[in-house]
């Protein structure tokens, strides 16, 4: 194994540089954004696919917490994951994170600017904290079965990183996929990376990296896989945090320069590391691979790029033709999830979260159902769900946005009944949590504890409401609900008014700085 080797500056042109005496380590980074459109209706905007558990009880970032433990590369593996997440998901990342027993750095963006950004104040951050380092970049929604395979790519990766080079992991295709992007790799490379091994093998080795290129049309896409010359891009990457920072710098100095700002200006918050707002909403929005990968081919005065094949069972889980191909399935090819039965089915995916679904004669189908929506879809078209999505949100369907049920920081609702003029919640507050202080302009509600305690807040009173009583809360009157206990509160709200709608909230006071 290639001992770790001393760090040297680099030209960031930033308020730090990397002290020749520190020693590099490697940084797990993780993109946690997503915007919850191609595995509708489980996913969701405020609810995207990292956070769900699709291939198992794990979501995906949770998964993506795990997926460096035990990587052995020369270089020492720090215990601190770098998240960059949106801040409009950062209590369900936050209580997802914790069940990694990592200490975390969460990282908020106060609006999206795509990957570029994400990845440069992560940068920042390792800067920050370690003078330098060898970033590990994972998206927080792929998934990896091979973890033995993956620890190999990410090894071999991590030495060119040392060396200044920006990695990229390349899938080798196995047929021709419209969904992704490729690249097209150059000479390969000789090197301690390429190991003897894998060369006598007959596997694929590191290459230079000659360009990136778009998601083809499908002969296109034929022609790239007949080639050989072509492999998907994985979204998974390996760089120092001065060489990205090098680069953003070189090729995006707007980038560069909104984020560094936005860095500078940011303040920690509990649990967080809240970016300056206005400085980085005057970020330009714009993903890795164009803001810098597709330019490293033609000019490689700030870093040059390097290919190393990944073979690990990834997957993107991008749409959910790909969640069926990785999943285990019948004799017939089916896969189900939840209450599912087939009969003469073949090639079908069903997933249930509570109603039986019942699959007679189907073939290359989906079906996927939640409370409040059931998806339908050929798997040859499976793309376009998220046109579904669009249409749903011009319509102002609030199935775009969030589940039936809701998490929130201090438990979850899930509006169980709505007609005119009422509104049925069933409410879970944790042990110890709170609501905020509120009013509302245009609802009045009644609240029955089912199991638990309640503290309740109404006006200038203050009592207790135990199991089986209830609080009427009218129109108008500050009010908190809390849970002094310790144990799951469970309540039933029943909203009644001209407005039910979520926006009716004026808070005085919140826990969780909510506005």
């Amino acid at each position: 194994m290639t001992a770790p080797v001393t760090a040297t500056p680099a030209d960031t042109r930033s308020t730090q540089t990397t002290p020749l005496n520190v020693k590099l380590k490697v940084h797990p980074v993780i993109l946690a954004g997503g915007s919850g459109t191609r595995l509708w209706p489980m996913s969701r905007e405020q609810h995207p696919k990292q956070l769900i558990g699709l291939l198992g009880e794990d979501s995906l970032l949770q998964s993506t917490t795990r997926r460096l433990d035990g990587l052995e590369s020369g270089y020492p593996l720090t215990e601190q994951l770098v998240v960059v997440a949106n801040e409009e998901q950062r209590f369900t990342t936050a209580e997802q994170l914790r069940t990694s027993g990592k200490p975390t750095r969460l990282i908020l963006e106060p609006v999206g600017r795509d990957t570029a950004p994400a990845l440069t104040v992560a940068a920042l951050s390792v800067l920050a904290q370690d003078g330098d380092g060898i970033m590990v970049v994972m998206p927080a929604d792929h998934a990896v079965t091979d973890s033995e395979g993956f620890h190999a790519a990410v090894a071999a990766g991590v030495q060119h990183a040392a060396a200044g080079h920006i990695v990229t992991m390349g899938i080798v295709p196995t047929r021709a996929e419209t969904g992704y992007g490729y690249i097209r790799i150059g000479a390969p490379l000789h090197t301690s990376a390429n190991t003897s091994d894998s060369e006598a093998s007959g596997k694929p080795g590191a290459h230079q990296l000659d360009r990136f290129v778009e998601k083809p049309h499908l002969e296109l896409a034929q022609r790239y896989v007949e080639s050989k010359e072509y492999w998907w891009n994985s979204g998974i990457f390996i760089m120092r945090a001065s060489t990205w920072l090098k680069a953003i710098r070189h090729f995006q100095p707007a980038i560069h320069e909104a984020c560094a700002a936005a860095f500078a200006g940011g303040k920690a918050d509990g649990d967080f590391f809240r970016l300056q707002r206005d400085a980085f909403s005057a970020s330009p929005s714009n993903s890795i691979d164009y803001a810098v990968m597709e330019q490293l081919g033609a000019d490689q005065s700030a870093a040059s790029g390097v290919v190393v094949p990944l073979q690990a069972g990834w997957s993107d889980v991008g749409s959910w033709d790909a969640i069926w191909d990785i999943s285990e399935k019948d004799e017939n090819h089916n896969v189900s999830r939840g209450r599912v039965m087939f009969e003469g089915a073949s090639s079908t995916f069903a997933h249930s979260e509570g109603r039986l679904i019942a699959c007679v004669g189907t073939q290359d189908l989906v079906v996927v159902e939640t409370a409040d929506a059931i998806l339908v879809a050929d798997k040859s078209r499976v793309q376009d769900v998220k046109k579904i999505v669009g249409r749903i949100r011009e319509d102002g369907g609030l199935e775009a946005s969030n589940h039936r049920k809701v998490h929130r920081p201090w438990g979850n609702y899930d509006s169980v009944d709505s007609g005119e003029r009422f509104q049925v919640k069933r409410i879970v507050v944790k042990p110890g949590a709170r609501l905020s202080l509120q009013m509302h302009h245009h609802r009045a509600e009644h609240w029955i504890v089912v199991r638990g305690t309640a503290l309740v807040t109404r006006g200038e009173e203050r009592f207790i409401v135990s199991e089986n009583e209830s609080a009427y809360i009218p129109l108008g009157v500050t009010h908190r609900l809390e849970n002094p206990g310790k144990m799951p509160l469970e309540m039933i709200e029943v909203q009644s008014g001209s407005y039910l709608g979520e926006d009716d909230i004026v808070r005085f006071d919140d826990t969780y700085g909510r506005q």
